[in-house]
């Protein structure tokens, strides 16, 4: 995939009479940020950190690099390190793709290209864009950002004037291979459980997206829907015996986990005047997955996250906002661990346009989101405050 990606890329360069222009024809934009993030729990470390001793384990850093070869034609690239307690520590690509604009009613992006999916999956990479120091968990989870932005494929898009009266409607579609990484957040449970997926899961992932611009000024009506088709990936299933005369012997059995159709309904609006902005989005991901040698039984999931937001430019530099997401997993069995409820309120400092800081108190309910068995070997309390601070330098 990769090769296919590069000669892609060779291709719409060559193509194009800009292939023998200079450097400064071609428009080369270079463009980053970086962060360092502080968590703090009073009770419950959460996403993998030591965070109830206070954890400066977050740090992220992007640099992406763009080019027009010609006026219809972009090329970009966006790489990423991330470390997020035992999260990540690597540098991984977010996306690379050629963006041919046709017209206002027509255009298609190629390579690894960003998800059009919800509201906010398409603008997540980008930091210093939002308010927020962790987005509403519930629906786009930090450990899952790899994962949940990009996809190997194509998006076509386009805006068309409906009329006065009746606004703008953008549309997008998009198909391709989706890969869930072998260190992905979704696996950290079943990783503790001696289960691992040493190759991912890559499935076949097709959506559509239409977001309607109303004739009311600032507000935003949209809908996605996005389909995982079944797939199926090696697992190993490794085991220690804790009793007996072969009491510490590891066993290992191979195994797949196969993943049936997941269908995700979103349905969202957005609304922003002046120094306002209101938001909420719903979410619904059904499906089922299977542990073929481990059980013959199917494991349900029926998620339905959704959140509500808002925020309040104070002054130029200062801003403050506020959201509450849920999810509850109606499959899931009676419990914390069935249901997460999130309360935040945060506010940003722009000292200037180069340097911000965050600050984020979030009280939560319920494990279902965030939270491992490994680094919470004494169980997990049912509520948890969190504290996060972050600071930022882009350019």
């Amino acid at each position: 995939m990769n090769r296919i990606l590069v000669g892609a890329f060779a291709l719409a360069l060559s193509a194009s009479p800009a292939f023998s222009q200079s450097l400064e024809d071609l428009n080369i934009q270079i463009h980053g940020y970086a962060t360092q993030g502080f968590l703090y729990t009073n009770q419950n470390n959460i996403l993998t950190t030591s965070s109830s001793n206070g954890s400066p384990a977050w740090t992220e850093a992007v640099v992406n690099i763009g080019a027009q070869p010609t006026p219809k034609l972009r090329v970009g690239v966006q790489g990423r390190y991330f470390l997020l307690g035992n999260y990540g520590n690597a540098i991984t690509l977010d996306w690379a793709a050629a963006d041919y604009k046709a017209s206002d009613k027509f255009g298609i992006r190629f390579g690894k290209v960003k998800i059009p999916s919800g509201l906010l999956n398409e603008t997540q990479d980008i930091d210093p864009s939002y308010m927020w120091s962790l987005l509403p968990q519930s629906i786009y989870p930090i450990s899952s950002r790899n994962s949940s932005l990009a996809e190997y494929g194509s998006v076509v898009y386009g805006t068309l004037s409906l009329s006065p009266k009746l606004g703008k409607l953008e549309y997008r579609g998009w198909g391709g291979e989706t890969v869930i990484g072998p260190d992905d957040g979704y696996w950290v449970n079943f990783k503790e459980e001696g289960i691992s997926l040493p190759n991912g899961l890559n499935a076949v992932e097709t959506g559509t997206a239409l977001h309607w611009k109303t004739p009311v000024s600032g507000l935003m009506i949209g809908a996605s829907f996005l389909r995982l088709n079944k797939s199926d990936s090696p697992l190993v299933d490794t085991y220690i015996v804790p009793a007996g005369a072969s009491k510490g012997v590891t066993i290992t059995t191979p195994g797949s986990m196969t993943f049936n159709a997941i269908d995700e309904p979103q349905f969202f609006a957005r609304y922003e005047k002046n120094r306002f902005m209101v938001a909420a989005e719903y979410q619904r991901a059904d499906g089922s997955l299977l542990l073929n040698g481990i059980s013959s039984v199917p494991n349900r999931f029926d998620q339905r996250p959704w959140y509500v937001m808002t925020s309040y430019k104070l002054t130029e530099k200062l801003s403050a906002g506020v959201y509450d997401t849920q999810t509850v997993n109606h499959q899931a069995a009676l419990g914390p661990a069935r249901y997460f409820k999130d309360w935040a309120i945060s506010g940003r400092y722009d000292f200037n346009q180069f340097v911000y800081a965050k600050a984020e108190q979030h009280i939560t309910d319920g494990t279902a989101v965030g939270f491992d068995a490994a680094l919470n070997p004494n169980g997990l309390k049912t509520t948890t405050k969190l504290t996060v601070m972050k600071i930022g330098v882009s350019f």
